[in-house]
C-alpha cells in the first residue's frame, strides 16, 4: 500500500512539473503551490500515520485534536514563507494560500480513495470534493488573506500569524468532529459551502467592484 502511494503521487506529480515550464505569471504560481500543497499533503500523511499508530489507531481523538493542528501548520508554511520573502498582497496571496490547500486534499483524496476503495461511492466523491476540499482550501485560503493584513503590522506578525494558524485549526477540527458525528454529520458536509459562497460573493462583488471604480477614478482624474 506504501509503495501504490508513492506511485499515484509520482503519477499526479510528474505530469504538472512538465506543465509549469509551460505558464507564466500567476498561472505558474498558482501550479507550483498546486504542486506544494501535494508535496505537502504526502509529508503529513506520513507524521499522521505514525501518530495515528503510536496512539493504538484513535482514529476519532487524532483527527479532531492532532490532524487539524499538523495539516494546518504544515499547510500555511509555503504561504507564510511566499507573504515572507515575496509578497504580502492579498489579490497574489489568497489564490495562492487556496491552490495549496486543494492540492493537498487532492492527493489525501487519492490516498483515501485507495485505501477504502471497497467502501467509496460516487455520494462519498461529491462529499470528498466539494466538502472536505472545499475545508482544506478555506483554511489555507484564511490565512493567505489574513496575512495580506498581519504582514504589513510589524507589531502584529507574530501574534497575528497565531491567530490566523489558530483559527485554521479550529475551523478544521470543528469540521472533523461534525463529519464523524452522528447526528450532525451533514451539518459538517455543508459547513465550508455556507463559509465559501458567502466569501466569494464578497471577493467578487465588493472587492474587486470597489477596485474597478477606483481605478476608473484614477483614470478620469
Amino acid at each position: 500500500m506504501a509503495n501504490l502511494i508513492y506511485i499515484l503521487f509520482i503519477c499526479m506529480l510528474a505530469p504538472l512539473l512538465l506543465t509549469l515550464p509551460l505558464m507564466k505569471g500567476a498561472s505558474r504560481r498558482v501550479m507550483l503551490y498546486i504542486i506544494i500543497g501535494i508535496c505537502v499533503s504526502l509529508f503529513v500523511s506520513e507524521i499522521n500515520g505514525r501518530i495515528l499508530a503510536s496512539l493504538s489507531n484513535q482514529m476519532l481523538f487524532v483527527t479532531t485534536t492532532i490532524t487539524p493542528v499538523t495539516e494546518e501548520i504544515v499547510k500555511a508554511l509555503p504561504v507564510l514563507l511566499y507573504a515572507f520573502l515575496f509578497s504580502d498582497d492579498r489579490e497574489k496571496l489568497l489564490p495562492l494560500a487556496f491552490a495549496t490547500g486543494i492540492g493537498f486534499a487532492l492527493f489525501e483524496n487519492t490516498v483515501i480513495l485507495i485505501q477504502s476503495i471497497d467502501n467509496v461511492s460516487i455520494l462519498w466523491a461529491i462529499i470528498r470534493g466539494f466538502s472536505t476540499a472545499l475545508m482544506h482550501g478555506i483554511c489555507t485560503a484564511t490565512v493567505g488573506y489574513g496575512m495580506g493584513y498581519v504582514r504589513k503590522k510589524k507589531k502584529l506578525f507574530i501574534s497575528g500569524t497565531f491567530a490566523l494558524l489558530a483559527l485554521a485549526i479550529i475551523y478544521h477540527g470543528l469540521f472533523n468532529m461534525l463529519v464523524q458525528s452522528k447526528n450532525l454529520q451533514y451539518v459538517g458536509f455543508f459547513m465550508p459551502a455556507v463559509t465559501y459562497i458567502p466569501l466569494i460573493i464578497y471577493l467578487v462583488f465588493f472587492v474587486r467592484n470597489k477596485k474597478q471604480k477606483e481605478a476608473v477614478t484614477k483614470k478620469a482624474s
